[in-house]
């Protein structure tokens, strides 16, 4: 009886936070494997105490297994519709996956967002229900640069000050849905210049989490936002401040990329950013993206 008992007692896992104000390694499990039910959640907890989740050493991560894994954590996006021609290879990949990548086969893109730069951003906080988090696994990295920058929203929001917090109450911004992070024009858009006449969705600039109840800042991207109802100059001088704020280093911790790597983040909390690489170098990752449930 004992032996059958410790057949079915649940693996354990280990949570390992960074020591920054964000991020955590969890050990102990393989992603290929289905959860159990006391890992799922474990890892909830983690994810909702630490915002961003790191597991080292999934070389052998099949896509099914991650969609399989990312699916513990709610339903899963759809790709979007790429702004471009891509690879047959691209076009055959499982609809949950997202490719970002600079590679490409027979001179079509395996990917999206290349080797360039990618801003401090929240993902589509232009659709009114943005997604809830997003798994991002890697296949092959440059041997230096295309490090992710995370940001914490909670610790950017509770270290504001007070007048600031008062300023920003009930306060809303137009997310602009004409660019991706790596600032490329989305088709059927035009260049706006003048933040104003900003097309996306208008969120709160203060927004509350929808699992631990906590305030955070909701900043989306920069380019192009606008504070419905303060002149321009205005508008400008405040969204200056909160990013200035919400960015500096002792709110962030950087994931320095090695093959097999998967990062887990909370897309309604947090910021992320990419650094640049040389684009004769190959960097491949599969994405998938778990779905929002509510407006923020």
């Amino acid at each position: 009886m004992a032996q059958a008992a410790e057949l079915h007692r649940p693996a354990t896992l280990t949570v390992r936070p960074s020591g920054a104000a964000l991020a955590a390694d969890i050990e102990g499990i393989d992603l290929n494997e289905e959860l159990q039910p006391a890992q799922v959640a474990a890892l909830r907890d983690a994810w909702a105490q630490h915002k961003v989740l790191r597991f080292r050493g999934q070389q052998g991560l099949t896509l099914d297994g991650l969609i399989r894994f990312s699916r513990n954590f709610g339903p899963l996006d759809q790709r979007p519709k790429a702004s471009m021609a891509m690879s047959r290879e691209h076009d055959a990949l499982p609809p949950e996956i997202t490719v970002i990548s600079n590679v490409k086969v027979g001179g079509k893109p395996l990917g999206a967002l290349g080797d360039g730069e990618a801003v401090w951003h929240t993902d589509m906080t232009y659709n009114e229900i943005p997604p809830k988090g997003a798994c991002l696994y890697s296949v092959e990295v440059p041997p230096a640069g295309g490090n992710t920058h995370f940001a914490d929203m909670y610790t950017a929001y509770e270290t504001l000050p007070e007048a600031m917090k008062k300023r920003i109450q009930g306060l809303r911004c137009v997310h602009d849905a004409s660019r991706n992070s790596a600032g490329e024009l989305r088709l059927g858009y035009e260049d706006v210049t003048d933040p104003r006449k900003t097309r996306g969705a208008i969120q709160p600039i203060v927004s509350t989490h929808a699992v631990t109840g906590r305030p955070c800042l909701l900043l989306g991207r920069r380019r192009n936002a606008y504070i419905v109802g303060l002149e321009l100059e205005e508008s400008e001088q405040l969204l200056d401040a909160l990013w200035a704020h919400a960015t500096r280093p002792e709110l962030t911790w950087t994931q320095e990329w090695k093959v097999g790597d998967v990062m887990m983040w909370d897309n309604t909390c947090t910021m992320h950013k990419r650094d640049a690489f040389d684009p004769g170098s190959r960097r491949l990752m599969y994405r998938t993206q778990i779905a929002g449930t509510v407006a923020l």
